[in-house]
């Protein structure tokens, strides 16, 4: 009877957790966006609120204060909301809105990272613990903070890299495993090498490794780490500038024979990387020279693209990279340099571009065969992703509002948070429609999470749970 009891324990437990929907990293599963199952495992239909009000209570499931100053986003493995977050002396200033000062934050005394766990379903902080306490070695820009990267969990490890004190393993308590230094990690504008901006690139972890992007002023590169025990398994230089954006695994090819690819955006290297070794393999040059946006990927039965946009300078291309053929071959043509004779241009590894169509900010999310893609003063575009084609650019908003917070989707409908909390919720078709503003009366500069029919917002203070009322 005990045995029995026992099994049926275990057997619940596991269903559960197998059917818990999981948001492990930036944008969830391969940063796409929109819930999925990272192990293969089918998808868990989700059915998002489309409406709520902050002030009345409606469809506004709990709101729990968070400490400090943060962009990193909620990260949700089982039941468990997993936050990075950094509390000075004072309250940090954050200036949002659409500016182009470069200057940094004036805010360089003693920094507390802490590491927090909250309960998805009640809102209620398990536990609160200090991460690390430093004077950051790099400064911050206005609209960033010391915690811009969104930590990454495998159900038992959770990497974070704390702003520029270095890469930090944890369990799943709070407590330290091991950490790595892994230099200054001075991003900012690389036309001005004293305007630091704070790093923002965020790990991933895939196979037991963590794998991170560190483009910043100098001794740039790309490498991977035991998750278990922190060894550096391989690290690969980069020539390029200071890039906020996270790298994405991809599997190219089907069956055994399927390799597994490090996509990531740059200015002169956007590139894709072996997973096993760190060798490049092919490599892109040209775009926008502050690339911001990580690499999404579209599978179309075995087709397989890859999509990548950047902003700032003379371009800001939205552009799409042919990973395999129809039958789920892999290109040949990926290999070494596969930049066109001309900007804008296609050949056997662009499938399609558009020069001046990409985002600067937000990373761009697939919803069936439509790519949309959201500039920071909130204009909307809508792409055939198999062709290209524009199916619409509209505005969200008439103007005056500024976004940085990628969109999230479940399916169904794409909700988009501008800076100043208005969330805009826009259907996932070929025709433009919306709903909002629905106000959360706080900043939001952190992307949302979804799992299991809830919306988890980061404000400014808070963290907020969206959910239909029962």
């Amino acid at each position: 009877m005990k045995l029995t009891r026992a099994f049926a324990f275990s057997a619940f437990f596991l269903s559960s957790t197998l059917l818990a929907q999981n948001w492990p990293q930036f944008r969830g599963p391969n940063a796409g966006g929109v819930p999925t199952s990272a192990s293969g495992l089918p998808t868990i239909a989700t059915t998002l609120p489309t409406e709520f009000n902050i002030d009345s209570g409606k469809n506004i499931a709990w709101r729990t204060p968070i400490p400090g100053l943060a962009h990193a986003s909620p990260i949700i493995w089982s039941n468990t909301v997993y936050l990075l977050t950094v509390v000075s002396a004072e309250k940090a200033e954050l200036k949002v809105g659409l500016y182009g000062d470069i200057a940094a934050a004036n805010d360089h005394g003693p920094q507390t990272w802490r590491l927090l766990a909250v309960d998805k379903n009640t809102g209620a902080t398990h536990w609160n613990k200090i991460a690390h306490i430093a004077v950051p070695r790099v400064k911050r820009h206005t609209k960033a903070t010391h915690a811009n990267s969104t930590p990454a969990t495998d159900g038992t490890h959770i990497a974070a890299i704390i702003g520029s004190e270095g890469l930090f393993c944890f369990d799943t308590r709070g407590e330290l495993l091991w950490k790595k230094d892994l230099g200054p990690m001075d991003s900012g504008f690389f036309m001005s090498k004293s305007a630091q901006w704070g790093f923002a690139s965020s790990p991933v972890i895939h196979d037991s490794k963590v794998i991170v992007q560190c483009d910043v002023q100098t001794n740039s590169f790309i490498a991977a780490f035991n998750v278990k025990n922190g060894d550096e398994l391989w690290r690969t230089e980069r020539t390029d500038v200071p890039t906020w954006s996270t790298p994405t695994i991809v599997k190219i090819g089907i069956n055994d024979s399927a390799k597994t690819n490090i996509l990531v955006n740059g200015w002169h290297q956007t590139a894709a990387y072996d997973f096993h070794t760190g060798k490049q393999i092919w490599w892109h040059d040209g775009g926008g020279d502050i690339p911001t946006p990580t690499p999404i990927i579209g599978n179309f039965g075995h087709e397989k693209l890859a999509y990548f946009t950047s902003a700032h300078g003379r371009f800001r291309p939205m552009m799409a990279i042919r990973l395999t053929n129809s039958d789920g071959t892999p290109n040949p043509a990926l290999k070494d340099n596969i930049t066109a004779a001309t900007f804008g241009e296609t050949n056997a590894a662009i499938a399609w571009i558009h020069p001046r169509q990409g985002a600067y900010m937000q990373t761009p999310i697939l919803v069936g065969e439509t790519l949309y893609s959201c500039t920071d003063n909130g204009v909307l575009t809508a792409f055939n992703a198999r062709t290209g084609q524009i199916l619409y650019s509209e505005r969200l908003v008439p103007g005056g509002q500024g976004f940085t917070t990628s969109p999230v989707s479940d399916g169904k409908n794409i909700f988009f948070a501008s800076e100043t909390g208005n969330i805009f919720i826009v259907p996932a078709e070929e025709r433009f429609s919306k709903t909002g503003p629905f106000p959360l009366n706080e900043t939001v500069m952190a992307t949302p999470a979804i799992s299991d029919n809830a919306l988890y917002i980061r404000t400014r203070d808070h963290l907020v749970c969206i959910r239909e009322s029962k």
